[in-house]
């Protein structure tokens, strides 16, 4: 159903009928077009993509959800318990294409919108491929946390000449095997690759490290670190911070003797900075048996080697970045004065830029309850407050 809305088209919309336009079809987008049509409202998605939850497609195959099936479901349409606890990437893009199926979303797939504005007489007015102008009344950005793959500008980088991919080109171990590999960045993705390498038959993995992770157990007795996170949510940081200390030593070992010494600031501090804990799927017993060799930060490249913040010059025979993503939201938004000085929507959820009424931003945050169950809870706060302004505008339309 999701690649048959392909060949549909959007219509300009007469000022008394104009859509709330969602633009990005991953599950934030698809949440909100739900949420919005239950509530009697037309909403039509705009994917730049041939199908939807495209960036879910790319992710390298042994991805796995580190929230449960149950608390990763969006609005109106649960998960199969087939799924099983931690659902696989290619269960969760059956389940989006069910999603757009079984709440008769409408999609219209391969429009990359490039620019919005605001329209003359109230609403928004979209710049999208093929020359089309679309109005809509309100507009909801969702167009994903990892969309745009970020290298650090390190000196040398342009100039090295050996194998270099960011993270977003991985897929899986075969093309590494027998081989020297330098995995940069000790994220969840970066940990998940170094530990896939390894188990697919890298000669050798190192793990490049500037800051050591806080690094927690998926599950622990049957309760997931995502329960965890959820009560967290709810408590000052401070508290936190002292509660994880001592629950960190009783779950995972001391790894500073392999380079992950325990992080001198608190867990929730670092969530709090942008640092989410790194779910333990194999990294520390991969440390630990010295199957993943911890290094220094990366500091540049210089005559073919990488240069190390310890002085150490290495030569692997491949480098995997897994150095994050910006959200590539400037040429989109830019202009409206609604992003922070790194580039991240000043507003999320139900709340919009108190100079930009009717523009919303849904995906934007890592948190630390899992990021499906807040774009689930972020849509219908998001549709409830469209809702509200609809009818305010409504109510003021004369005769």
């Amino acid at each position: 159903m999701a690649d048959s809305t392909a060949s549909a088209e959007p219509q300009p919309a007469h000022p008394a009928d104009r859509p709330v336009y969602v633009i990005g079809a991953g599950p934030g987008g698809l949440a909100v077009a739900q949420a919005l049509r239950a509530r009697g409202l037309r909403a039509v998605v705009l994917e730049r993509a041939k199908h939807v939850g495209d960036s879910w497609r790319r992710h390298y195959d042994r991805l796995r959800l580190h929230t449960t099936r149950r608390l990763s479901a969006l609005p109106g349409l649960a998960m199969p318990r087939r799924f099983g606890r931690w659902v696989s990437r290619d269960d969760v893009v059956r389940y989006l294409e069910k999603y757009v199926e079984y709440h008769q979303l409408e999609i219209v797939t391969g429009v990359e919108v490039f620019r919005v504005e605001r329209a003359s007489g109230g609403g928004w007015l979209l710049h999208a491929s093929g020359g089309r102008e679309l109005t809509g009344s309100a507009v909801v950005v969702a167009t994903g946390f990892n969309h745009t793959p970020r290298v650090p500008d390190w000196p040398g980088r342009d100039t090295y000449t050996g194998e270099f991919r960011h993270a977003a080109e991985y897929r899986d171990a075969a093309p590494y095997a027998g081989r020297d590999v330098l995995v940069v960045g000790v994220g969840n993705t970066g940990a998940e690759i170094a530990v896939d390498l390894v188990e697919g038959g890298a000669a050798r993995v190192r793990l490049a490290v500037r800051t050591a992770p806080h690094i927690v157990r998926r599950s622990t007795a049957g309760w997931a670190a995502q329960y965890t996170g959820i009560l967290c949510r709810r408590l000052p940081v401070a508290l936190v911070d002292r509660l994880a200390r001592p629950l960190a030593r009783i779950s995972v070992p001391d790894l500073s003797a392999q380079g992950l010494p325990r992080p001198g600031t608190g867990l929730y501090s670092r969530v709090t900075e942008g640092a989410i804990p790194v779910q333990d799927v194999g990294l520390i017993d991969a440390v630990r048996s010295g199957r993943v060799e911890v290094v220094a930060a990366v500091d540049g490249f210089e005559d073919g080697k990488i240069l190390l913040a310890d002085g150490t010059r290495l030569a692997p025979d491949a480098v995997i970045a897994a150095t994050g993503y910006r959200r590539g939201l400037e040429g989109l938004v830019g202009h409206l004065d609604v992003l922070d000085a790194c580039g991240r929507p000043l507003t999320s959820g139900a709340k919009t830029p108190p100079d930009a009424p009717g523009l919303y931003f849904t995906g934007f945050t890592n948190p630390i309850s899992g990021m499906l169950r807040e774009l689930a809870l972020d849509a219908e706060r998001i549709a409830k407050a469209v809702t509200k302004r609809e009818a305010d505008r409504v109510s003021r339309l004369p005769g």
